[in-house]
């Protein structure tokens, strides 16, 4: 298994919900407002900087993952948004 971290623009918060329904993934937990200086610019939700991210949990098996990073950079290229996805290893979900 394998517990992602998705950092994605906060504009695409319900379209990343609809795209984990059609992988498979059946849970995650969301931070829908994070704000960071990063590759992709400013995101501060200020003034400024009026841009934000959203910040997502999820465990998955090992073989979703390439699907599931398939489809994120299918969706955000189409609509020139903005993903990063770190990957870690889970033993156990207790």
């Amino acid at each position: 298994m394998k517990l992602l971290m998705i950092v994605i623009d906060s504009e695409c918060r319900e379209e990343l919900e609809v795209l984990f329904k059609r992988v498979g993934v059946s849970g995650y937990t969301e931070i829908p407002e994070v704000h960071g200086v990063g590759e992709t610019g400013i995101r501060m939700g200020s003034g400024a900087f009026p841009a934000t991210s959203s910040l997502f949990f999820t465990v998955v098996e090992a073989e979703k993952v390439q699907e599931l990073k398939e489809t994120l950079n299918s969706f955000c290229g189409a609509f020139d948004r903005h993903f990063k996805m770190v990957q870690w290893g889970v033993e156990e979900v207790v």
